[in-house]
């Protein structure tokens, strides 16, 4: 039997408390058709990791982390994609355990090749965020090269949103972008990243987005939809669409009177229900990793820790879920 080393939870503690996470010793699960083994090198923290170490079941042991990147070391019968030595870049799957250990068991259709210009780390701060980016504009949205109209970007100064913002700059000429930001260091980052108008979301919303775009904005992408709804029915033309990954309100009524779509991403569907197109996550992957060592998308890391380890980790957990962190923590290297 071959064993890993593994960081985790085993209780829902806060991220202060000494055994919020913890270091087992776990076994590499045989692979399966589709599998990489991969040497993780670097890992990033998202708010879902800090959601699940705070109330999900741990099972006994649960190993999180859903951002890597690392060398493949082994692959299954089935893998084309990928051979042994190979650098990659995933965010891997939430039915399947994390990536915060040594050596990580991930599908190859979820997997992309790891931008040849940045390090290990700076790698790790992309996958999840560019996966939800991008699903949520060409796929949920639909939007194309030749798309025109406005979008509205709230919670732009996050993760998701800066990635967002470099694609829709990158890949979307015809789309004007209204970010969200909270003080002048925070409009200066989204500014830096594309955006054309900044509004600051703790203000009157509504007046100022209308003010921009007074016809309305053709499409919201949301990170914070909770109590937003009569907003987004005031800001959004007819026919428009919302798109958003929270858990959101339970009731989108107010958006029928404009026929206003509502859309949920979830970077996590495609792995989790396998999927037909699951490979679709290997070739947009691969598509941000050409653009990022083409210079038209840069990596989001503002945080850097090091080594891997319960420690560092517990800190990249408190920063993240203060809600004020900017970019990406990433962790990387090991003792």
């Amino acid at each position: 039997m071959v064993t890993t080393t593994a960081i985790g939870y085993e209780r829902n503690l806060p991220s202060d408390a000494a055994d919020a996470l913890v270091v087992r010793e776990v076994e590499v699960p045989a692979l399966g058709p589709h599998d990489l083994l991969v040497e993780v090198e670097a890992v990033s923290v998202n708010p879902v990791d800090v959601k699940l170490r705070a109330g999900a079941p741990s099972d006994g042991f649960r190993v999180l982390g859903f951002d890597a990147a690392g060398v493949v070391r082994d692959v299954g019968d089935a893998v084309t994609l990928f051979s042994p030595g190979d650098e990659v870049f995933y965010a891997g799957s939430v039915d399947r355990p994390g990536t915060n250990q040594r050596l990580h068991v991930v599908d190859e259709r979820v997997t992309g090749r790891k931008p040849a210009t940045l390090s290990f780390a700076d790698a790790a701060s992309l996958p999840l965020t560019a996966i939800t980016a991008w699903e949520a504009l060409f796929d949920r949205l639909g939007l194309t090269d030749a798309s025109t109209g406005t979008l509205l970007v709230v919670g732009a100064t996050g993760g998701v949103g800066s990635i967002m913002l470099q694609l829709a700059e990158a890949l979307l000429p015809g789309v004007t972008v209204v970010a969200t930001a909270s003080d002048d260091d925070r409009a200066a980052w989204v500014r830096g990243f594309g955006a054309e108008h900044v509004v600051d979301h703790r203000g009157d919303l509504a007046a100022q987005v209308l003010g921009i775009a007074p016809d309305g904005v053709d499409w919201v992408f949301t990170a914070h939809s909770e109590g937003q709804v009569e907003t987004y029915a005031t800001i959004v033309r007819p026919f428009g669409h919302v798109v958003a990954i929270d858990d959101g309100p339970r009731d989108v009524f107010p958006l029928k009177d404009r026929s206003i779509a509502w859309h949920w991403e979830l970077m996590f569907t495609r792995p989790v229900q396998r999927t037909p197109d699951m490979i679709e996550q290997h070739r947009l992957l691969d598509r941000v990793a050409d653009l990022v060592d083409e210079g038209r998308v840069r990596a989001t890391t503002t945080r850097t820790l090091a080594p891997i380890g319960p420690e560092t980790l517990r800190e990249a957990h408190a920063l993240v879920e203060n809600g004020r962190t900017t970019g990406k923590v990433v962790v990387h290297g090991w003792r």
